[in-house]
C-alpha cells in the first residue's frame, strides 16, 4: 500500500483507502499519497501511480472506476482513457492521476505539490 508523502500530516479516509487497496491489488507502481487538506479548495487528496504500459494504465483505470460504481461514486469524471498515457480521474475529494513511467517523469505532479521546505536564496 502507499505510504504518505513526507509532509503528509494525516492518515488515508476511507475513499483514499480503496483507490489505494484497488491500485496496489492491480500491481500499480511508486503509488503516492499526497494530503492536499488546506493546501487547496478542489480536493483533499491526490493519489499518483504508474503503470507498466498503455494497457496496464487502462486495467487500472478501469478496475477503479469499477470500484468507485460498486461504492456509490459512479459519477467520476475521467480524462485521457483513448490514449492511457495520463488518465485523471476525479473521485470528488481525491484526484488520482495514472501514468505510464516517462510520461509520469515529464509532468513530475508530484514536485508540484510537494511540501518541502523553500529553500533560501543565497545572494552572491
Amino acid at each position: 500500500m502507499a505510504e504518505p508523502s513526507s509532509g503528509d500530516q494525516r492518515a488515508p479516509g476511507a475513499l483514499e483507502a480503496l483507490i489505494l487497496k484497488r491500485l496496489d491489488e492491480d500491481k500499480a507502481q511508486d503509488v503516492i499519497f499526497i494530503d492536499l487538506k488546506d493546501k487547496s479548495s478542489f480536493a483533499d487528496s491526490l493519489v499518483v501511480a504508474s503503470g507498466r504500459s498503455n494497457r496496464h494504465v487502462s486495467a487500472l483505470a478501469d478496475h477503479l472506476l469499477r470500484a468507485l460504481k460498486d461504492a456509490g461514486l459512479g459519477k467520476c469524471r475521467v480524462e485521457g482513457l483513448p490514449h492511457c498515457d495520463w488518465v485523471l480521474i476525479d473521485a470528488g475529494d481525491v484526484i488520482v492521476h495514472l501514468f505510464r513511467p516517462e510520461v509520469r517523469a515529464f509532468y513530475n505532479i508530484e514536485k508540484i505539490w510537494s511540501v518541502e521546505p523553500p529553500r533560501p536564496v543565497l545572494a552572491n
